[in-house]
């Protein structure tokens, strides 16, 4: 696939760290009506969030980079919003050196969550006092700002769900993992167990369960199979694929070839400067190399006899 291929091309060579924002069912309630309005705020907060810990200096203290993919559905195909985002472990620092993370930690998930958390009731609220969200359904009563508020005072006092952790098998793992789901939506066709009698059996996995790798069979029938599978189509011209920080498309290339310069060193970096190779040849001619007394000739090397021990 050319967009995986453009991605790997460029990995850095450091950790990378798998972050994933997941949006809480009352808020997904909302967005599932205000996709466009929703989902911009989903990806623009928990953007928000990594670059402003990051910049923190009581944490990272850097300018990262990185991109995400916008899911939207669960395995048994509900409505679960969240974006996967795919982080290198480390940033430029103030004074334009590489600033690396911790080995197997990015940043605190506590923190990341409360922030982002924050970020979004903010945006949510801002957007209702602007009409950007409309509300029709089992939440049509929401268009009172005070339910609309109420509805929403659980969550502001829950703890939002952000995971992070190293990847396993290092960054191409998570861009494989990312990659499948870059062009489909919802459900893979090798998931798709059978069709008959009207009723569709499909492949899935409880991940909030206890036995969460365990694969499980669900048959729903044919017209709800499509109307989980269609809830999944995005706005017309919505980018499901975004980048920010050093990786925001503006700038890319230049960044990227910035974050190389930083981790890897130029090669005139790695030898000694003029100044040093001067004061060395000094010292080298002044120091009269002992020769050899029988041949006058070569350099005279003494190797100390060990001790004695007979």
């Amino acid at each position: 696939m050319r967009w995986l291929e453009s991605r790997q091309g460029e990995l850095l060579p450091v950790e990378y760290f798998h972050v994933v924002f997941t949006l809480p069912e009352r808020v997904a309630r909302v967005a599932f009506y205000n996709q466009q309005a929703v989902y911009g705020i989903l990806f623009r907060a928990a953007a928000e969030t990594l670059l402003t810990i990051a910049r923190d200096p009581r944490h990272l203290g850097a300018e990262i980079g990185f991109f995400g993919i916008l899911h939207t559905w669960g395995q048994n195909l509900l409505h679960h919003p969240h974006v996967h985002f795919v982080v290198p472990g480390g940033g430029i620092g103030p004074g334009g050196k590489w600033v690396r993370c911790l080995p197997g930690f990015f940043l605190p998930v506590r923190v990341l969550s409360r922030l982002f958390r924050r970020l979004v009731l903010e945006a949510l609220e801002k957007a209702f006092l602007k009409n950007q969200l409309r509300f029709f359904g089992e939440i049509e009563k929401l268009r009172d700002v005070a339910a609309f508020r109420d509805f929403l005072e659980p969550v502001s006092k829950a703890e939002w769900v952000v995971y992070a952790k190293k990847p396993f098998g290092g960054a191409r793992t998570a861009l494989q993992y990312l990659g499948r789901y870059t062009h489909r939506v919802a459900l893979s066709n090798d998931r798709i167990l059978g069709i008959a009698q009207g009723r569709v059996t499909f492949q899935w996995k409880d991940y909030r369960g206890k036995d969460r790798q365990k694969s499980r069979t669900m048959t729903l029938d044919a017209e709800e199979f499509i109307r989980r599978f269609l809830m999944h189509t995005l706005p017309p011209g919505f980018q499901r694929i975004r980048y920010f920080g050093l990786m925001a498309n503006r700038h890319r290339k230049e960044n990227l070839a910035r974050c190389r310069q930083l981790l890897t060193g130029p090669a005139g970096e790695l030898l000694p400067s003029v100044v040093q190779c001067q004061a060395l040849r000094r010292i080298l001619s002044e120091v009269k190399p002992r020769r050899c007394p029988r041949c006058r000739s070569g350099l005279l090397i003494t190797i100390p006899l060990p001790p004695d021990t007979s």
